[in-house]
């Protein structure tokens, strides 16, 4: 790997599912020569889909972290997954990386999961380039998804490659920087391709295309406009700097085109890897909390400067246990070296590191500044936890996790096998932050919670496969959340004798709603503080109260956009007036407030996106209607209608077989969380009364 922070790219491959992600990863491997045969999703052979469930159903469960050369750059790419499932492992994959491939079907275009992943992109401001992949494909149209991309996505996209032929004549791309025609040979895999003439036939469109280029680049970069002003032209060794000053900036997306699969258009793709995404040492100081004074303090991507590193990642390897994937922003991390944990405030020893190869490791003595790798043998470390300096120890921004939405109930066939259930569960949900296990304390069922069917299915079978655990499984079912929709308050005093001593206290709370997405607040007031100084207390109030909000007042679902503030506190002895009695009250004091704020379910909506023959439409719609479904609006997709429309997710399940019931098999759909409503009547009398 290259020692020169200059020349390395940490990349993600980000799509929506069934783009060609995980296809396109594996040609730049085969070409990079990390890998000397490339194989195919399809036959369930690619290096970056290695878990057997992956392989089964041909797509991309987990994030993976591979690493290989091209020319001088060192790359280290993550392949990520595209199934709204499992969005959670792009998150914190875009978390730690300094640049993305955004993938896009030719066909597809722009697609929900698409724009979720370009979000989530411009959330850590990682800049981009974007392939239009599976060019060969019946219905392929570049020019449409290119303005998808400036309509959909408000991106400035601007093609820096044209295609050469289209749907099955696809045969190579112009280079419109260098004003050349690049012909792949098929019998080679790709590897050999001829760079000639433009064809004559496009020579036309190609050189509008250029000046098009030219002219969007002086117009954003001020660095060429002089020159384009007397010249009225660039040339390509103005032009590439210019693209990457932009593309680094988030001023511009380069597109380039290809079809992975029949080995296309992917050198090109590296080439413009590492001509245009950034290196570390092109990305900004990244920003930490002291842990010290509280302050906000920069950290340099250098060696030179104070450890700090982000843990994204954890995964179970079956042979050295669990793998802590770390991004190193700062330092140097070093083996036999100690690490500081801000949020456990203790030292970890680093006993192993190693490099990544998708599920092999090759071991390494140290990772440095923009290094992707992970560490072996941590004690108490949890995803989004900091590794810093102990002379001065910061913490980064934690990664956070969406709410789940889906449970089912899980419990061991044999009481033998109910403490390796338990112990499983909760490596999984170490693992996985979106993957949550709690016990229900009226039923005493354990239940594992995900993000969807898919999610859950998977889980079961890991649990099942990989931890040799025998369960019985519920149905999935859907997880609600609770809300109030007005303000309540209440002063509730708490007077208990327990184990031969009272305890007793009286707090008055105020609860009110916040905005849909707004999560949770909860404060002391300054009246309550004078009353109450003890810090130890303090806690226990806050404490009690993020109890009562986790468990609820209408049927035990957790509580979100809701703020609680506890108002005053009287004390008639602080001997009584002790932690029991203050978060007892706190607890059923908030239970009390949020009744009187007229609770009500929010359920979750999804966002649905389905692709039909025009003929099916009428079905379609109406079985929508019969979901208490939305539409949004309609569109003409090639000779395909597409669909978008608002359902609720409770009404989704096994929508995939009536989908292709109804149309014969020809539509497809995808979907991705939209936002949480309240639940209608009737649905919170069936919740009500489970």
């Amino acid at each position: 790997m290259s020692s020169d922070l200059s020349n390395v790219r940490n990349i993600g491959i980000v799509a929506h599912i069934d783009a060609g992600k995980t296809t396109t990863t594996e040609r730049i491997l085969f070409y990079t020569g990390k890998i000397h045969k490339h194989g195919d999703v399809h036959d369930g052979n690619t290096t970056t889909d290695f878990m057997i469930q992956e392989r089964e159903r041909g797509i991309t469960i987990q994030s993976a972290a591979i690493s290989c050369e091209w020319g001088k750059n060192a790359i280290n790419i993550i392949d990520t997954p595209g199934h709204v499932d499992f969005t959670m492992e792009v998150e914190r994959s875009l978390r730690v990386l300094d640049g993305a491939v955004c993938v896009f079907c030719a066909v597809g275009g722009v697609q929900p999961q698409s724009e979720t992943v370009w979000r989530q992109a411009d959330r850590y401001n990682v800049p981009r380039i974007a392939f239009i992949n599976k060019m060969d494909r019946m219905g392929a149209d570049f020019q449409r998804v290119v303005g998808e991309l400036r309509d959909k996505l408000k991106a400035e996209a601007v093609p820096v490659e044209l295609p050469i032929g289209r749907e099955e004549s696809f045969k190579g791309v112009v280079d419109l920087i260098a004003m050349k025609g690049i012909i792949y040979d098929e019998a080679s895999d790709g590897k050999k391709f001829t760079v000639g003439e433009i064809p004559a036939e496009m020579l036309e469109e190609a050189e509008l295309a250029r000046a098009e280029l030219v002219e969007k680049i002086a117009d954003l970069d001020e660095g060429v406009m002089e020159t384009f002003l007397e010249n009225g032209d660039l040339t390509a060794e103005e032009i590439h700097p210019a693209i990457r000053r932009l593309v680094v900036a988030g001023k511009m997306v380069p597109v380039l085109c290809g079809t992975s699969l029949k080995d296309k258009g992917v050198q090109p793709l590296l080439d413009a890897i590492c001509a245009y995404l950034p290196s570390p040492l092109d990305r900004p100081s990244v920003s930490a909390t002291d842990l010290k004074t509280g302050e906000s303090v920069l950290r340099k991507q250098s060696e030179d400067e104070l450890l700090t590193s982000l843990v994204f990642k954890i995964a179970t390897d079956p042979y050295v246990g669990k793998l802590f994937f770390v991004r190193v922003y700062g330092g140097v991390i070093k083996k036999g070296a100690n690490a500081y944990n801000p949020r456990t405030k203790k030292r970890e020893r680093i006993m192993k590191i190693v490099r990544l190869f998708a599920d092999d490791q090759i071991e390494v003595d140290e990772l440095k500044a923009g290094d992707i790798g992970a560490i072996v043998g941590l004690k108490d470390c949890t995803t989004g936890d900091t590794l810093s300096s102990e002379m001065k120890p910061c913490y980064l921004e934690r990664i956070t996790a969406p709410q789940p939405v889906m449970f089912l109930a899980i419990e061991p066939k044999s009481s033998a096998d109910k403490d390796k259930l338990v112990d499983s569960m909760k490596s999984l949900a170490a693992e996985d932050p979106t993957c949550q296990v709690r016990e229900d304390e009226e039923t005493g069922q354990t239940i594992l919670s995900g993000m969807g069917e898919l999610h859950l299915e998977i889980l079961v079978d890991r649990l099942k496969r990989e931890f040799k655990c025998a369960a019985n499984v519920g149905k999935p079912m859907v997880s609600y959340v609770e809300t109030v929709t007005a303000s309540g308050t209440t002063k509730f005093t708490f007077d208990r004798e327990l184990g031969g001593k009272r305890h007793a206290v009286t707090l008055s709370l105020a609860v009110k709603p916040l905005e849909r997405g707004e999560g949770i607040a909860i404060s002391l007031s300054r009246d309550f503080k004078n009353t109450v100084p003890d810090k130890h207390l303090q806690d226990c109030v806050e404490q009690g109260l993020k109890d009562g909000i986790l468990t609820g007042v209408l049927a035990r679902y957790p509580m979100t956009d809701i703020s609680v503030e506890c108002l005053s506190a009287e004390v008639e002895d602080f001997e009584i007036s002790d932690e029991v009695a203050f978060r007892s009250a706190a607890v059923m004091g908030f239970r009390e407030a949020a009744e009187a704020a007229s609770p009500e379910f929010l359920e979750p909506i999804m966002k649905l996106e389905i692709t039909t023959p025009p003929e099916s439409v009428g079905e379609v719609l109406g079985d929508l209607n019969s979901r208490r479904g939305v539409v949004l609006n309609m569109e003409q997709r090639a000779d395909m209608q597409v669909v978008h429309a608002r359902v609720p997710l409770a009404k989704l399940f096994g929508y995939a077989t009536s989908v292709r019931s109804l149309t014969k098999g020809r539509a497809s759909y995808s979907m991705e969380p939209d936002m949480f409503d309240i639940a209608p009547r009737n649905v919170r009398e069936e919740i009500l009364s489970r």
